[in-house]
């Protein structure tokens, strides 16, 4: 009994998950979610996470990779990564099957300040492929039980075209809420799009949210992050009121191997979720 418990606690130790789903989300086919279901049921306990952390997707025989929980935990019975391929494990993963086996490890890092959040308008800001944790936050934010915690919600998501779009489906359905005031976008569209064209700092500086009682939780490539947060700070955000994830070369999970550091932190210990008020006190690295 020891050795099992020993074996529970062991960080590096994979969980074993089967592959339950497979969808592929864009038209170059090459970012794909996998919805995983847990193997041994008690480990589903085990794996408790909140939204903004991450796990190390493990293939055996080709390595781990760190990649955010695209999935909130209200959805039982399963977690969900959504993945682009653009290495050896990457690659691996979307060549394999439904009903395959491989493993996690996780869920590591820290999250979305939820408790932050709570009783402030959110406002959430995303790019492309960076969305899956922002996914996961909404969903987490919009189930009955939670909503009411949370003020207003307003979601700005771009892409570079609508074949990029990733969760047309939930987009489909967030936008039909009254709750949730959500604005897509993509940088150009083409003779099927019949919706918004535009860069995200602009559709945020045309929306723009009141910064009063509210926190911006941000995610996307450099280039979207560098021009949306003078549109904020313009808004009125302060910021210790802007949240963001950052993915700095992260390898082992835990703060061992030093792969990720950015000054005295570790991104993957410490992070990857931060505020800018704390990436203003690390050194420019990130």
């Amino acid at each position: 009994m020891a050795c099992v418990c020993a074996e529970r606690d062991n960080p590096y130790l994979p969980i074993p998950v089967e592959i339950a789903k497979i969808i592929t989300e864009v038209d170059t086919k090459d970012i794909k979610t996998f919805r995983f279901a847990f193997v041994n049921p008690e480990d589903e306990a085990r794996f408790a996470y909140t939204p903004g952390q991450f796990g190390e997707l493990s293939i055996f025989g080709k390595g781990e990779s760190p990649i955010g929980i695209a999935s909130s935990p209200t959805q039982k019975g399963y977690v969900e990564f959504t993945v682009q391929k653009a290495g050896v494990v990457t690659t691996a993963l979307h060549e394999m099957e439904e009903g395959q086996r491989m493993g996690i490890r996780g869920p590591l890092g820290n999250a979305w300040p939820i408790a932050f959040l709570e009783g402030k308008n959110v406002v959430i800001v995303g790019g492309g492929f960076a969305f899956t944790t922002l996914r996961s936050l909404l969903n987490y934010m919009i189930v009955p039980e939670h909503r009411g915690r949370f003020g207003k919600i307003t979601v700005v998501y771009g892409a570079r075209n609508p074949g990029l779009l990733l969760y047309k489906d939930e987009l489909e359905a967030w936008g039909k809420r009254s709750d949730v005031d959500l604005h897509v976008t993509v940088d150009k569209g083409d003779e099927t799009w019949k919706g918004r064209e535009g860069f995200v700092p602009a559709v945020c500086k045309d929306v723009a949210p009141s910064a009063e009682n509210a926190v911006c939780v941000l995610c996307g490539p450099p280039i979207m992050i560098r021009f949306t947060l003078p549109v904020f700070f313009e808004l009125g955000f302060s910021k210790e009121n802007i949240i963001t994830s950052l993915e700095m070369r992260m390898k082992c999970g835990i703060g061992k191997c030093g792969r990720c550091n950015v000054g005295n932190k570790y991104v993957c210990k410490d992070g990857p979720v931060f505020s800018f008020a704390e990436l203003d006190k690390l050194t420019p690295e990130y």
